[in-house]
């Protein structure tokens, strides 16, 4: 009985399941762990690339192997450049990114190359002269196409958060296809290199027409054909969700377009001796104007949003009135970078005309400098998260964890707001991005207009010597604020981000 009562009393002062400090691990199906999942995932994406460089070197030999994949890889940072520029408002993750190259260049052209080769020769049993001319123009169309609108669709499924408009669909759509070109090129690159061989040709070779078609004249053909199903998944992803009418044909009717351009470029060859040209500067130049046009004012209005959302945080006092239109322009941007940078490498190495200047070591003012730039990028970059986390919202689509991923981000905000705010506000003021009858009371005076201020990235030692930054509050650095738990649409942005802080 004395045992039986003691077994009681340890059970009875064991505290409740939900307020364990160690829990045990979920035990489930070896599909659902996360890190399965990536491991698995690219694994398959680099059997298949084994695969395919295995066939297109078996079609061309070593030499062109090597020469082609040389040559091909030419194009390839300047058309990722150029996208990544295009995302600079809110930056896709590059694991997305890496994982839409990967597909284009490995699962993607390995699908078409074998698809495209059975139905060439199925084909060819039922109609043995056409079957060139129907393979380019119809099966292959469709293959690669639906082959690499599979990466972005997989996207648009599984990394929603990541994928909320236009720019984002756009983005990962020139991500996979230029992988998905890259392949290609070393396949025609190395197929030219071998006639060269065979025909022992001199410069004007079969080799360097090639490159010049492909690589510098056309480098955009196969970005902008898979461009198109992005902009309908883009589409889709900033809908309502009460309109799926236009959640299934914005995406289809993406895809088919991209399948009808792919098929009129392959098919110009068969247009006369100067249908490629006609093709090219009637129909491709063209829609590709357009098509960057549309993607570029996709990505303003993105940046509009940020003056429309953040303003409402600006109030409760979580930012100063100036930021929201800084962080609406590009320009402003990258001077507050700038700006922070120059001023924290020399404060870091003392002022030039300090006595000490020259002991102080030029790399540790140059890391100073670019700790206060990336804190300023990182507060860009929440910043914008936020906002289009507020635009979502507003939309409908608002996640159940809308609240908890709030308040994430502005308190990511909050410990960078030392550095970030006066390069902001110095950026606003230098690029006229002040709200109107705004009269700036903090901070009390230009802090890259002063002497050195020693700082460190992570001290919570306020900026420029002003101990009181946000109307007398120091608030620590790494502390966390509170925040209203409503949910949206319940006014959850009245409250100030601090007891004493800023005023709302």
């Amino acid at each position: 009985m004395l045992q039986e009562q003691r077994v009681g009393e340890i059970l009875a002062a064991v505290p409740a399941r939900g307020q364990w400090r160690y829990r045990p691990r979920r035990v489930g199906p070896l599909w659902r762990n996360r890190t399965f999942r990536v491991v698995g995932i690219f694994t398959l994406l680099a059997l298949c690339g084994v695969v395919i460089l295995a066939l297109v070197r078996d079609q061309t030999g070593t030499e062109g192997f090597l020469v082609g994949l040389g040559l091909a890889v030419l194009p390839v940072p300047v058309l990722m450049t150029a996208f990544r520029w295009l995302d600079r408002v809110e930056p896709t993750p590059w694991r997305n990114l890496l994982f839409a190259f990967a597909w284009g260049a490995c699962a993607a052209a390995l699908v078409a190359i074998l698809a495209n080769s059975f139905a060439t020769r199925w084909i060819a049993d039922s109609d043995p002269g056409n079957a060139d001319t129907l393979g380019a123009t119809v099966i292959a169309p469709v293959v690669e196409e639906s082959a690499k609108a599979a990466a972005v669709l997989l996207l648009f499924l599984f990394r929603r958060r990541d994928f909320t408009g236009i720019v984002d669909g756009v983005v990962a759509a020139g991500f996979t296809a230029t992988g998905f070109a890259f392949t290609e090129n070393i396949l025609y690159l190395g197929n030219a290199f071998g006639e060269d061989q065979q025909l022992d040709s001199g410069f004007a070779s079969v080799t360097v027409v090639t490159f010049l078609v492909r690589a510098v004249m056309t480098p955009f053909a196969h970005p902008l054909f898979t461009v198109l199903t992005g902009i309908g998944l883009g589409i889709a992803a900033s809908s309502a969700p009460g309109r799926r009418v236009r959640l299934i044909v914005a995406p289809l009717l993406g895809l088919v377009l991209a399948m009808g351009m792919h098929a009129l470029w392959n098919g110009s060859a068969t247009f006369g001796r100067y249908g490629f040209y006609i093709v090219y500067g009637a129909f491709m130049v063209p829609v590709f104007s357009l098509v960057t046009w549309q993607v570029v004012r996709a990505r303003r209005k993105e940046l509009r949003s940020l003056a429309v959302e953040l303003p409402a945080y600006a109030e409760a006092g979580w930012l100063t009135p100036e930021e929201p239109r800084a962080l609406a322009s590009m320009r402003a941007r990258a001077l507050a970078r700038n700006a922070a940078r120059r001023r924290y490498a020399v404060s870091a190495a003392g002022h030039p005309y300090h006595p000490d200047y020259a002991r102080v070591r030029a790399k540790e003012a140059k890391e100073r400098g670019r700790a206060a730039a990336r804190a300023v990028a990182e507060y860009e970059a929440f910043a914008t998260s936020l906002a289009s986390l507020r635009r979502q919202a507003g939309r409908g689509r608002a996640d159940p964890d809308f609240t908890a991923r709030e308040l994430e981000l502005l308190h990511h905000l909050w410990q960078r707001r030392e550095i970030a705010g006066p390069a902001l506000a110095y950026a606003a003021r230098a690029t006229h991005r002040r709200p109107p009858g705004y009269t700036a009371a903090w901070p009390p005076r230009s802090p890259y207009a002063g002497g050195p201020t020693p700082y460190a990235y992570g001290n919570p030692a306020p900026y420029n010597g002003n101990p009181a930054p946000y109307n007398g509050n120091p608030a620590p650095y790494n502390s966390p604020a509170p925040y209203p738990t409503q949910p949206y649409g319940q006014q959850p942005y009245t409250a100030p981000p601090h007891t004493g802080g800023p005023p709302a």
